[in-house]
């Protein structure tokens, strides 16, 4: 949950670089840690990650079921909604489209929610989780996934702002109905498209009126 508060019309010169900046971003080289509350520290002895909801297979993994399952390196550019953007960040996870295969959505499934340790919740369209869209996160830059970052897992969905790549992952929710998480709680987008600029619930209102 990448977010504090932060002044809109923010803006720096795009870099020399072969990646490109959503509009209101600047290029970090390093990883901020920006969380709304106390950092949790899960073992990998308890620590479980469910996939329910409106599926024909719910799952439920320990630490090494999961470890068990394919993974695959990820090299993925994240934005985060407080303007700072990393480029060429390495990971190493599984996608949500293994999970998903295993779990079954049902045709009403259209949207998932993510429960985290600590309380932590965002919302997401389904369709954005597959097509390897998305991955669990256990490795960052070739080492386990620090708390502070997550660890020891987290959801990366690095082509929204990244408060949507829930740290601390617990639970996978499908549902036929989107609902507002923690932030969108508190009035930031329900979507989080960076490209879009989709920083606050305003913003939604504005892209669909057409008003900007």
């Amino acid at each position: 949950m990448q977010n504090s508060f932060f002044n809109r019309g923010f803006q720096r010169k795009r870099p020399a670089s072969q990646h490109v900046l959503p509009p209101g971003q600047y290029e970090t080289q390093d990883f901020p840690v920006l969380s709304a509350g106390p950092t949790p520290r899960i073992g990998t002895t308890k620590w479980a990650l469910g996939l329910d909801g409106l599926v024909t297979n719910p799952q439920q993994w320990s630490w090494a079921e999961f470890n068990a399952l394919p993974q695959q390196e990820f090299t993925v550019d994240i934005h985060c909604v407080t303007q700072w953007s990393k480029f060429g960040t390495q990971w190493r996870g599984v996608s949500l489209d293994t999970l998903l295969a295993l779990a079954g959505p049902t045709p009403e499934a259209r949207y998932v929610m993510a429960h985290c340790y600590g309380g932590y919740t965002t919302n997401l369209p389904l369709a954005d989780l597959l097509g390897g869209k998305a991955f669990i996160g256990l490795q960052y830059d070739g080492q386990p996934l620090a708390p502070d970052h997550g660890g020891p897992a987290r959801l990366v969905v690095p082509h929204l702002y990244f408060w949507k790549s829930a740290k601390w992952v617990q639970r996978l929710e499908l549902r036929a109905e989107d609902a507002p998480g923690f932030w969108e709680r508190a009035g930031y987008s329900m979507y989080g498209d960076p490209w879009k600029e989709q920083r606050y619930l305003d913003d939604d209102e504005d892209l669909a009126a057409g008003t900007r």
